[in-house]
């Protein structure tokens, strides 16, 4: 079963949302909170495997309530679910750590595939979020490719193996199967590579692997 936490302030998208996750039965929601606050302190008391939290929310936003789970609650992975696709959200949820984008009006298969995803290493963005950040990066592409290539440069040959099925959007258990290793070697590489990196998550490597071109 795959833990979930679910924080909106509004008790009607909660129910909804939860409904949506009740059609998979690998998913479980073991809390529900109204605020941001209140999504923290059940992050440390149940420990879900993935909070899903809206961005809106009184007390503490779903942003800072990322930035503190983060902190306290490392084993969480935290997916973003809002109804705003503006950029600056994003770039902020990314730089926080969090591991998944999801819009509110998207497609319900979205959300429970993005949890699947984040709950297994891996990250999601909705598709219109992920055409949001490759718009966002395009523009400078040529210097920011060779910077990414210039910060890929201390990588081990396999490390940047894994850092380019990262980049592909697999999780560790697919990239074990791909490289014909066990989950936790390629947990030690991810480990490894963003801490060369200097990066927070699996999304900004990820982006760095495609601006190195690691990535077709």
């Amino acid at each position: 079963m795959i833990r979930v936490l679910l924080a909106d302030d509004e008790a009607m998208i909660r129910a909804g949302v939860k409904a949506i996750l009740a059609s998979d039965p690998s998913l479980e929601v073991v809390a529900e909170a109204g605020d941001g606050r209140q999504a923290v302190d059940l992050a440390i008391s149940h420990r879900p495997d993935v909070a899903l939290l809206d961005i809106r929310m009184p007390r503490l936003d779903g942003l800072g309530a990322a930035s503190e789970m983060r902190r306290v609650a490392p084993g969480t992975a935290v997916v973003m679910l809002t109804t705003f696709g503006e950029d600056d959200y994003i770039a902020k949820a990314l730089d926080i750590g969090a591991s998944g984008f999801l819009l509110k009006s998207g497609d319900p298969r979205e959300l429970i595939a993005g949890i699947h995803a984040v709950a297994d290493g891996a990250a999601y963005l909705s598709p219109r979020v992920a055409q949001r950040v490759i718009a966002h990066f395009a523009g400078g592409r040529m210097t920011k490719g060779a910077q990414a290539r210039d910060r890929i440069g201390p990588l081990t040959d396999r490390e940047r193996e894994v850092l380019a099925l990262l980049g592909a959007g697999m999780s560790n258990g697919e990239i074990a199967r791909e490289l014909h290793i066990v989950e936790g070697t390629v947990k030690a590489y991810v480990s490894a590579i963003l801490t060369r990196l200097g990066v927070r998550n699996r999304v900004q490597a990820a982006i760095i692997a495609h601006e190195a071109g690691l990535v077709a």
